[in-house]
């Protein structure tokens, strides 16, 4: 319950005219400090009032005082700054590495903190909080979206730039790479990114005029040109097709020395065919042949249509009647849908012109991505039908990629201290256990 010692002194949670030292001393907090999240004292640059005099340094924070000792703070000089020791149980005094006592105060978290938090961190479904984001004033709401959106793209942005920095710098190919996890379209994302480090661009380049090469070496480094490659509870049904492009793989594999990825790692339980990763290689490898998309032609595309325009594409014969070999179906799609293109689009186009953007110091390529997300639809999932069953409504991409955020990062996780919407749900029980008190 340490993290929600830290929130209750740096929201000021606690009656300002408990704070006595050891020695009886009051301390005033002029200004709580920042709450430091690397190595080090919890809290920086306080400035405190004890006694008369004015003290600005660090704050250490624990359930009980002897923790100080438990994790050698005794005799680490980074804390030999600390100016204040805040605990819930003082049994024991704290002294620095230069023998100096340092003044400890006993906080207490309110009851009413600790109910709600709990019950923010109890919550299964939807978090009680939602109540309070539907009700907060529009500005905060739409400063914390932003934030989130923010955070985000920011993730999706370095990702890019790390491939890109480990590929020597070769743009092309990260992107090539972004542009296939966002293929897998979350179940599969990690397999398609998996997937993608095995297609060498010298080899695929080589062939790229021939769509049935393509397909060979795409679809035999995923490992779906195996005997006993998975396609959920059944094996791979081979037929005339699946033997032609075996035949070609390993020619390719051999001419190459390619080692295919494991098969294993692909996910199709639950999966709708059409995202199945036969007919997204598939895809992948009709819009490799095409030509149609490279880092040029995103960067060069002034609007969201000319982007939307890049990513269309169908596939070869046999896929469109095929989601897996050797089973022939009647319903199998031949293109990629729109709701498809946009998901791309905000996956793998959007965070390449951050990246891309910044790399090279031209910040109009991320005011241009910025605004792909704000004219496109807001994505659907299950994540933003169960915000929209609470009430909040995301109106385009930035603000369902904010939800999806939200969702990812603090939600799963129980950070409901770091998250405006959780805040505003303890700040609200704090005003209605202020007005209780007043009235009693």
């Amino acid at each position: 319950m340490e993290r929600l010692l830290h929130y209750v002194w740096q929201h000021r949670l606690y009656p300002y005219d408990s704070l006595l030292t050891e020695e009886g001393q009051e301390v005033e907090v002029i200004d709580p400090g920042i709450r430091n999240t690397n190595a080090g004292p919890d809290f920086l640059e306080a400035k405190l009032k004890i006694g008369q005099q004015m003290w600005v340094g660090n704050v250490e924070i624990h359930h009980k005082s002897s923790e100080w000792y438990a994790h050698h703070h005794d005799s680490d000089e980074a804390y030999n700054n600390v100016i204040l020791h805040v605990v819930e149980l003082r049994d024991q005094p704290a002294v620095t590495a230069m023998g100096r006592k340092v003044p400890q105060v006993t906080i207490a978290i309110p009851p009413y903190v600790e109910t709600h938090y709990n019950e923010l961190l109890r919550a299964e479904r939807i978090p009680p909080c939602h109540q309070e984001a539907t009700s907060m004033p529009s500005v905060k709401v739409q400063a914390w979206m932003d934030r989130l959106a923010t955070e985000r793209l920011r993730e999706k942005t370095e990702r890019i730039q790390l491939r890109a920095e480990t590929l020597g710098g070769d743009w092309e190919h990260a992107f090539f790479i972004a542009l296939a996890r966002s293929f897998g379209f979350g179940i599969n994302g990690e397999a398609f990114e998996e997937w993608a480090t095995h297609i060498p661009p010298m080899a695929a380049g080589k062939h790229r005029d021939d769509l049935f090469q393509i397909e060979a070496l795409f679809l035999g480094q995923a490992g779906l040109l195996q005997e006993d490659a998975a396609t959920g509870a059944r094996s791979t049904t081979a037929d005339d097709y699946f033997r032609k492009l075996q035949a070609e793989y390993r020619f390719l594999a051999h001419k190459f020395g390619l080692q295919p990825m494991d098969s294993s790692l692909w996910r199709f339980l639950r999966l709708r065919p059409q995202n199945f990763p036969h007919i997204r290689i598939a895809q992948m490898a009709r819009l490799y042949v095409s030509r149609n998309v490279s880092l040029s032609k995103v960067i060069e595309a002034e609007n969201l249509n000319q982007v939307r325009q890049l990513f269309q594409s169908e596939v070869s014969p046999y896929w469109e009647t095929h989601y897996t070999f050797g089973k022939e179906s009647p319903k199998a799609t031949k293109a990629i849908r729109k709701a498809a293109i946009d998901s791309i689009v905000i996956n793998a186009a959007v965070p390449l012109l951050f990246a891309y953007g910044a790399h090279r110091t031209h910040p109009e390529y991320g005011l241009r991505a910025m605004e792909f997300l704000l004219e496109m639809k807001a994505e659907q999932n299950h994540i933003i039908r169960l915000w929209k069953e609470a009430g909040f409504t995301a109106r385009n991409a930035a603000e369902s990629q904010a939800l999806i955020q939200l969702h990812h990062r603090y939600c799963n996780r129980k950070d409901c201290l770091r998250c405006a919407f959780g805040m505003a749900y303890l700040e609200q029980t704090k005003v209605y256990h202020v007005l209780q008190e007043s009235d009693l």
